[in-house]
């Protein structure tokens, strides 16, 4: 039970939020003078602003109270500082932080360091999911510049939010191009590009790298021979080194000018979500499965189609399976190929919305067994297994698989997207009271929410190419 001073106490700090002038008053400032926020808490900024004792008595003479305001000064002070912890999360303000700056331009937000001399050459572009938004990646975006503010400007993207992820995913990657675009020619002085994308926003970005992939005159792009359709392993010494040199020196492509680094998942539906167990909110029930596959397009319009794989448009195949080989005009692999790093984060369990295997693009029998859900960090308790692929992966799992048999799209999907290496990062919130809703808590959505993810994000930045 609280004592009669600190609940006046907290009473004082409640009206002192919502009824604050700017008049000044010394008996304000002993009490909120010289607060400190937790360390994992924003600063308190408005707890400064003066405040009016003739708002205080008016407001508690309506409710019948009286009270002395020397009560308010005489507060014991280790009940006070109770009082201030507990008041951090109540009364804090973000936006107070004076290390970095957050600007809107080009269709979205940009979040740098205020400090950085000269400006960061690496521009980080973050994409929301369905029916997200920039607010997103508010979190990631400013660990980002507070772990590297010298090194790092990111752009959270805002040309594809709420409603118009229904779009598609086509219409909505050229939306992004073309705001990549406009950021790039407002900031010169940027040399490096990595993509950061969650869920749906995954599937967006690598349309959009498809867009705004270039490459230097004497890069000679090098595609890896296909039989029926199908990407696989070339079959003579020549079209093997040329696809091993193309694969290991990506540095001379350019996407929107710039040179390539990172391209990071997280929780995306690479192969769509039309599996078995791909939407695992539908419990695997074939009946399920097979209706939202007809009603996709009712809920999320043409972006329900390309997530099923039911959008045929002039007869062609569905954008998916379209996006895992290049085209005349759209290099969707070469793109994916000219990043240093392709990571994909896939929640292992208790994410609703997005399958273990398409997020992490593998098959059935290469998931790793449960027991190694069960393997624990102690810098980062979420992460249970980091798998990254060499070129001879690739090559062994592409001769395994060759043959006559007829396959499914799936197939062809996983084919195609390995056909560069991917770094699969598998996250599990077992143990977590926010693991229900692990699709947003591997990005920290919201930090009151989903901050059991935060080691997550900080794994990705620690490992960050810059």
């Amino acid at each position: 039970m609280w004592s009669k001073s600190s609940s006046l106490a907290f009473l004082y700090l409640s009206v002192h939020n919502y009824f604050s002038t700017d008049s000044p008053s010394n008996s304000s400032r002993m009490i909120a003078a010289n607060f400190s926020p937790i360390q994992t808490a924003p600063p308190i900024s408005n707890l400064n602003r003066p405040f009016n004792l003739q708002l205080l008595s008016s407001f508690l003479s309506r409710r019948r109270k009286k009270i002395n305001a020397a009560v308010l000064i005489s507060v014991d002070r280790s009940e006070m500082d109770w009082i201030r912890r507990f008041s951090v999360g109540c009364f804090s303000d973000r936006r107070s932080n004076k290390d970095f700056k957050m600007e809107a331009d080009s269709g979205g937000v940009d979040v740098f360091s205020t400090s950085a001399k000269p400006p960061p050459e690496h521009l980080i572009i973050m994409v929301n999911g369905l029916i997200g938004s920039a607010a997103d990646w508010r979190f990631a975006a400013e660990q980002f510049v507070k772990k590297v503010p010298d090194k790092v400007i990111v752009h959270r993207s805002e040309c594809n939010s709420s409603k118009l992820t229904f779009d598609g995913v086509d219409l909505m990657g050229e939306r992004l191009a073309a705001e990549v675009l406009a950021v790039v020619k407002c900031r010169p002085e940027v040399q490096k590009i990595s993509f950061v994308a969650h869920s749906l926003g995954g599937l967006i970005a690598r349309y959009a790298i498809g867009r705004l992939y270039e490459h230097s005159p004497e890069h000679r792009p090098i595609g890896i021979p296909k039989v029926a359709g199908i990407p696989t392993i070339a079959t003579t010494e020549e079209h093997r080194n040329d696809s091993v040199q193309s694969l290991e020196h990506p540095c001379k492509a350019r996407i929107a000018g710039l040179e390539p680094m990172n391209f990071v998942t997280f929780a995306t539906p690479h192969l769509g979500s039309k599996g078995h167990k791909q939407l695992p909110i539908l419990c695997g029930l074939p009946f399920l499965e097979r209706r939202a596959s007809q009603t996709a397009h009712l809920v999320a319009g043409r972006t329900g189609k390309h997530l099923f794989l039911n959008d045929r448009d002039d007869g062609k195949p569905p954008l998916l399976l379209q996006m895992v080989n290049d085209s005349d005009n759209l290099k969707f692999i070469s793109a994916l190929r000219a990043f240093k790093r392709r990571v994909a984060y896939a929640n292992a369990n208790y994410d609703h919305m997005v399958g273990w295997r398409t997020s992490s693009i593998r098959r059935q029998h290469e998931l790793p067994p449960k027991s190694d859900l069960l393997i624990t960090d102690e810098r980062y308790p979420h992460i249970v297994r980091t798998e990254r692929e060499t070129m001879d992966n690739i090559r062994n799992k592409a001769s395994s698989v060759i043959g006559d048999q007829s396959i499914d799209l799936e197939e062809k999907m996983i084919r195609g997207l390995t056909q560069v290496p991917w770094e699969r990062v598998d996250v599990s919130f077992h143990k977590s009271r926010q693991r229900y809703v692990a699709h947003n808590t591997i990005q920290v959505k919201s930090y009151w929410m989903n901050s059991d993810g935060t080691d997550v994000v900080f794994h990705m930045i620690d490992n960050f190419l810059l």
